[in-house]
């Protein structure tokens, strides 16, 4: 299990990558008193089918070239919502409009905040 701080790095560096395709409205939330299949949300906003797909290939591409591979990406076809399973780390792209719907932020509200690095929040 990685420690609170190796999972506040990686949430940053997944912010860091989305943030260089202009995403919005991130969020990182600390899930790993919560369930067992993660540790941290990443939750992030896009304006359209094709931004969101430019932000979900940027954090796989970073994730990439720092030595791993996620396991999984769904939603990338659509692009409304896209989940990347990166183990640890589950990221999720949403379009506004289903971010809204779906208010993860609300549904994991016993989650902590992890607070992003001033680079990763613009």
């Amino acid at each position: 299990m990685a420690t609170r701080a190796e999972r506040l790095a990686r949430a940053n560096r997944v912010a860091e990558a989305a943030l260089d395709k202009k995403a919005v409205d991130l969020v990182a939330l600390d899930v790993s008193e919560l369930t067992s299949y993660a540790d941290t949300f990443v939750i992030a906003t896009a304006t359209s089918d094709r931004h969101s797909r430019a932000i979900a290939d940027a954090i796989r591409d970073a994730e990439i070239a720092g030595g791993a591979h996620p396991l999984g990406v769904e939603g990338y076809e659509e692009a409304r919502w896209v989940l990347i399973d990166l183990g640890d780390v589950i990221v999720h792209v949403f379009q506004e409009e289903v971010r809204a719907t779906y208010d993860l932020e609300r549904l994991w509200s016993d989650a902590q905040s992890l607070a992003l690095s001033a680079a990763a929040t613009g």
